[in-house]
This record gives structure tokens, C-alpha cells and sequence, in this order.
């Protein structure tokens, strides 16, 4: 159950691992290269902007919503057309997005960081049948964010801050109270960056800096981790034809004489994953 290559296309910033569920397809982001990738089979196809991108959820089979620097986006995987949604922080050159992912309720939460990680100038968002509010502020380096199988809890971190938060959902899944820290990572020589929930309720954890995905019980144990062959492992989904294959985006960005670094690569596990809940704009 070792990392093999999945793409040896480098990427300076891996980001935004998806696997959309209806075309049995995966796509990732190069955040800093301002590129959406993906591989059908063994075709690899890149769109290529003026932006960054860093995020994705599915629509339907030819639709997703992506995150850019900018806003939010409907994007036509057939034809490459993208229509923006509404504004990201459009009026701040300071900050850009970040991790993002779909909510069990059809909700698309997006963080914003600085583009050189200013402290605190970063948020976390929630986009929900046309509105976007803002759930959390000042914020460093917005990650970690994904949801239980029960659709009643979501999961976030500040990077920076080491803590991995937990907070509770309503029925329209808005956060519902305070969150709670639910891992403690301050005294770890990683970073907690993109994670994903396996169909169990376990968490599935990129740790920046530690060359691993670490998988953590629903009460904050460590189960197992899985090793990635370069340090800078960034952002993990679920996907395959079962949903046991777990794809891990890296970063090329500051490593040089790694010949793996910013490559994507893939882990076949004994666990399964939750399909990549639906966006309804």
C-alpha cells in the first residue's frame, strides 16, 4: 500500500483534490501555476488561466464550481467556459482562495489566505443556493475543510495555528455554536493542510512538512499514516471505482533536488471514502 505515481506532472502549489463522483474522474489544481488538471484514463488535460485556482465541487457531469482569487465560478468541463458566480474577496489583491470543498447539503465552503500567508488576513466561506457568507475570520492559511458522514459536523484549520477545529452543523448546515479543537497539532513539526472523511467518520490528513497522510479516529486518535514520497503533501481525496484509491496532491514550491516533489500520486487503502457531495447553485 505504497504511494505510486499517479501523475509526474509538477505542480509548484498541488491543490484541491476531487473525485467527481459522476464521470469517475479526477481532477486536482496548481494553485501558483493557475491551472485545473485532469486524467481520464491515461489523457491528461490542463486548463490553463490568469488567475489562480484552488478548488472544486460538481455541479452535474459537465459542470463543477471552482474557486479563484477572484470568485466563484460555473465551469464547463466539455468546453472550458467558465461564468463567474459571484465575488471572492474580488476588492482585496492581498488574498487569494485556498482549500474549499462540498457540504452533504449542497453548500461549497471556500478559505481565502494572503498570497505570502499575511497573519490573519484570510477567512472561511460558505456558498449556498446563490449567497455567500462568511463563517470565520482572521485566518492565516485556511485548510482541513470537510465534513462527517452524518452531514451534521465540519472541519476546518488555520495552518498557522496548528489546531484542527470541529464545529457543528445545523439542518441547513450553517455552523451551529463555536468550534471545538478536535486535533492539537502546535507541537508537531507539520503543517495541517487539505483532509478529507472517509465513509467511517476517520479523518485523512496532508501533513505539510512530514512526507504523510495521517488518518485520525472521530475522537482525535491516530489510526495510521501513509507515506508520500516528498515532504510537501497537500491535499488528499478519496476516489477510484470503489472509492478506496486515496489521491494526494504535493508542492514543488522551495524543494529543489526532489524529483518527486509537486507530483501527484495515489495510495490504494483498505478503507472507503464518501462520494464528493453535489453543488446546487
Amino acid at each position: 500500500m505504497t504511494a505510486r505515481l499517479f501523475s509526474d506532472t509538477v505542480c509548484t502549489l498541488g491543490e484541491g483534490a476531487f473525485w467527481h463522483p459522476e464521470r469517475a474522474q479526477f481532477f486536482w489544481f496548481d494553485i501558483l501555476g493557475k491551472k485545473l488538471l485532469t486524467r481520464s484514463g491515461d489523457d491528461e488535460q490542463v486548463w490553463q488561466f490568469d488567475d489562480c485556482v484552488s478548488a472544486a465541487g460538481w455541479v452535474d457531469r459537465d459542470t463543477l464550481i471552482m474557486a479563484s482569487a477572484s470568485g466563484l465560478w460555473r465551469f464547463e468541463i466539455e468546453t472550458g467556459r467558465r461564468e463567474k458566480l459571484i465575488d471572492l474577496e474580488a476588492d482585496n489583491p492581498v488574498t487569494r482562495s485556498n482549500d474549499g470543498r462540498a457540504d452533504p447539503l449542497g453548500g461549497f465552503w471556500i478559505g481565502t489566505m494572503g498570497y505570502n500567508a499575511e497573519p490573519g488576513a484570510g477567512a472561511i466561506y460558505r456558498f449556498y443556493r446563490g449567497e455567500l457568507r462568511k463563517l470565520f475570520d482572521k485566518i492565516t492559511i485556511s485548510n482541513a475543510i470537510c465534513f462527517g458522514p452524518d452531514g451534521d459536523t465540519a472541519y476546518f484549520t488555520d495552518t498557522k495555528d496548528g489546531c484542527v477545529m470541529r464545529v457543528t452543523l445545523d439542518a441547513d448546515g450553517w455552523p451551529d455554536g463555536d468550534p471545538q479543537v478536535y486535533l492539537d497539532l502546535r507541537n508537531e513539526e507539520l503543517g495541517a493542510d487539505g483532509a478529507v472523511i472517509d465513509a467511517h467518520g476517520n479523518f485523512w490528513n496532508a501533513q505539510w512538512g512530514a512526507s504523510r497522510v495521517a488518518c485520525y479516529a472521530p475522537n482525535g486518535t491516530l489510526i495510521e499514516t501513509r507515506a508520500v514520497p516528498t515532504p510537501q503533501a497537500s491535499c488528499p481525496c478519496f476516489g477510484g471505482s470503489d472509492l478506496s484509491t486515496l489521491f494526494v496532491t504535493t508542492a514543488a514550491d522551495g524543494l529543489s533536488g526532489d524529483d518527486m516533489a509537486g507530483k501527484t500520486f495515489a495510495i490504494d487503502t483498505n478503507v472507503t471514502g464518501q462520494p464528493e457531495h453535489r453543488v446546487i447553485l
